[in-house]
């Protein structure tokens, strides 16, 4: 089991910005590719952060799923109608496996 984790900061006075895309972009994974995404924020550290969280049964369907997502045209939309809410540069993603 692979767990995709990528956390971005949340631009100054947007965090109801982010929250309102955590939703639009969790509901377009479940309803469009079957995807479990969910959105956390820290409970301690800076604040102005948010994670989004999925799981795949191996890296192949990571892969595929972040093939899919890439040539996805709603996709592609939501991201771009949202890029003001992030810090540019601020995406950091990690992949965990489980033991």
């Amino acid at each position: 089991m692979i767990t995709f984790v990528r956390a971005r900061s949340i631009a100054p006075g947007k965090s109801a910005e982010a929250r309102a895309f955590s939703e639009q972009i969790t509901k377009l994974a479940k309803d469009k590719f079957g995807v479990e995404l969910r959105a956390s924020v820290p409970i301690g550290g800076n604040p102005d952060r948010i994670a989004f969280v999925s799981t795949y049964p191996g890296m192949a369907e990571l892969e595929t799923m972040a093939t899919k997502l890439a040539a996805d045209a709603d996709y592609q939309k939501l991201i771009a109608a949202n890029a003001q809410t992030f810090l540019p540069g601020s995406a950091h993603d990690e992949l965990w496996m489980n033991v």
